[in-house]
């Protein structure tokens, strides 16, 4: 895989199919009032993306994943002076980790 449009295919492929976004201290889903607070769930795999020229187009997607809400999404997000500004829980949260 190597763009962001691909690697989202392959994902949703893989029953990646929510998406979600960012909050400072949570993540929501598109299309429900679901909230994933940082023990709610684990990032299965992430992938960054580097622009050929141009520091902002750099990108991040992680594969995430709910046992709890049965759910499994992707959220892309900037990288680097792009990525978004999040409580430390967060952050801690969307690093790697077995489930």
């Amino acid at each position: 895989m190597t763009t962001l449009s691909e690697t989202l295919a392959t994902l949703k492929k893989q029953g990646y199919t929510a998406d979600f976004n960012l909050a400072a201290t949570h993540l929501s889903c598109t299309g429900n009032a679901i909230r994933l607070f940082p023990d709610d769930f684990v990032v299965d795999q992430h992938f960054r993306f580097e622009g050929p020229s141009d520091p902002a187009d750099e990108a991040v997607v992680y594969a995430i994943s709910s046992a709890r809400f049965n759910l499994k999404g992707t959220l892309v997000n900037g990288y680097g002076p792009s990525s978004d500004a999040l409580a430390d829980e967060m952050i801690k949260a969307l690093r790697e980790r077995p489930a």
